[in-house]
């Protein structure tokens, strides 16, 4: 491989994994690598439109003064992910406040953030935000773009199928489609056919390469069925004078027990773990199976202060396939909720690659020429008849 084709499909696979990056990203509802922002809260540190490196919470470590965080807000502008730096810490919470702004957004009327509202930081070295200019503007261009072809293509066709992120995956689709074909018989035309003979024998795809993207398919799904349906739950909790017969209304000094739900809308069991994540919440047990296409359920117990007021609770729930047994899954979750998922992604990979190697044997995957003669579908004769000069 030449060093300029070597370069070509590094700069192609950095693209594939920004984009990637950004659309699991925006389908979470939470950046997932990199994250840009909108407004210019952030200056002068991020102008509106900048990107910066996205660490998940889950392995960012503990967040402290002078980090900025990506939480899930109630108040600022409506609610949704915001994106400031943490200022100060309370009993109940952080104080955040973007860098451009004179106020705080506990100021302004927004909560003190917990930390099952964080779900990312921004990557720092030596107390700077790593910033990548302009991202933002990027994104939501080719947003912008998309999702003006597909209100087009749903004129055009009058299918709703695509619109929407369905349709996104269907437009991305047909795209690389057109890529493939692009490169197969318009940018690989010109090559000499003088060496046809000679490659012969190379001709088709590498087995590890189809067994790459097999794995890939399959470890994304299995990401996917694990990490969508989890996440952190809040519960407000009513503190008041009298006791109520709605469970979230609850006599001061007291507690309520109400069920907390489990599905799996997938076929493969589960193995999830319920837990607190802050003060004046019980959950038992804190790990339950749920099979496939089942239900299940455990008891949430939540406190109120004595003191009257609204108070906020917050339960997390991890989900794992329960393609390892439950004993494995518990000490792996013990060292960290996300190990579970590495060492499973991990085992279904190397499930496929030896499943698709057994069968491929390492042969190529070869994609036959029109004029071969072993092309006898009615497809293949019919473009060859409509085609023929």
């Amino acid at each position: 491989m030449s060093v300029r084709r070597a370069l070509t499909l590094g700069a192609e696979a950095v693209v594939v994994l920004v984009v990637v990056a950004l659309l699991v990203g925006q389908l979470l509802g939470t950046p997932v690598l990199l994250g840009y922002v909108e407004t210019g809260s952030m200056e002068p540190t991020m102008e509106p439109g900048d990107g910066f490196v996205a660490i998940p919470s889950a392995v960012a470590g503990d967040v402290e003064e002078g980090d900025v965080i990506v939480f899930r807000a109630e108040e600022l502008q409506g609610g949704g992910l915001t994106t400031h730096r943490v200022v100060g810490e309370t009993e109940r919470g952080y104080v955040t406040r973007g860098d451009a702004n004179p106020f705080t957004d506990q100021d302004g009327g927004e909560p003190p953030v917990k930390d099952a509202q964080v779900v990312a930081k921004a990557l720092q070295v030596g107390g700077s935000v790593v910033v990548v200019p302009n991202l933002g503007t990027l994104v939501t261009g080719l947003q912008s773009a998309f999702a003006d072809v597909q209100r087009q293509l749903a004129a055009a066709t009058g299918s709703r199928a695509l619109l929407g992120t369905q349709g996104l995956a269907y437009l991305l689709l047909a795209l690389s489609a057109l890529l493939y074909v692009f490169d197969l018989f318009v940018a690989g035309g010109g090559r000499e056919r003088d060496h046809s003979r000679d490659r012969d024998r190379e001709q088709g795809v590498s087995p590890g390469v189809v067994v790459a993207v097999l794995a890939g398919v399959l470890v994304v799904a299995a990401t996917a069925a694990m990490v969508v349906p989890a996440g952190t739950q809040e519960f407000g909790v009513v503190s008041a004078e009298f006791a109520s017969e709605n469970p979230t209304v609850i006599e001061q000094g007291g507690s309520a027990t109400l069920p907390y739900r489990v599905p799996n809308a997938g076929l493969v069991p589960v193995v999830a773990y319920v837990q607190p994540a802050s003060e004046g919440v019980a959950v038992a047990p804190e790990r339950v199976r749920v099979p496939g296409r089942g239900e299940a359920a455990v008891d949430l117990t939540l406190s109120a202060p004595e003191e009257t007021g609204y108070y906020r609770r917050f339960v997390t729930e991890h989900r794992y396939l329960a393609v390892l047994p439950v004993s494995v899954i518990d000490s792996l979750h013990g060292v960290h909720p996300w190990l579970p998922i590495a060492v499973i992604d991990a085992l279904l990979a190397g499930g496929m690659a030896v499943l698709g190697l057994g069968v491929l044997g390492g042969r190529r995957v070869r994609v036959r020429d029109r004029e071969s003669r072993h092309d006898r579908s009615l497809v293949g004769r019919a473009l060859r008849y409509l085609t023929r000069k």
